[in-house]
């Protein structure tokens, strides 16, 4: 098992628009990512589980030429309203870095 944070590249979040976030998970190693996608533990499931969102809000890509998962979901809170904690949407990838891959 490894950890998101200590296999990935990047991880990271921001806006995609005021109402969705997009996250991105990208590798450097063409072996590595065929791995973790082979496992499908990320997927739609996953982020709608983390995020506590419905898995059919959440659009998930995995991008073979980019060795990279793309996931956009609902915000919780529009960025910049009342009770919006992050506005750019830049911290909102932390609950993937801790997900364990079976690699």
């Amino acid at each position: 098992m490894a950890l998101i944070k200590d296999i990935a590249k990047v991880c990271k979040s921001k806006n995609a628009g005021p109402f969705e976030l997009t996250i991105d998970v990208v590798f450097d190693d063409p072996e590595l990512y065929c791995k973790v996608k082979a496992t499908g533990v990320l997927s739609a499931e996953l982020i709608a589980s983390l995020y506590s969102v419905s898995p059919n809000a959440v659009q998930f890509t995995p991008y073979d030429a980019g060795m990279a998962f793309k996931a956009t979901l609902p915000r919780a809170v529009p960025a910049g309203d009342i009770g919006d904690t992050d506005v750019y949407g830049a911290q909102q990838h932390a609950p993937l870095l801790d997900v364990d891959i079976p690699v």
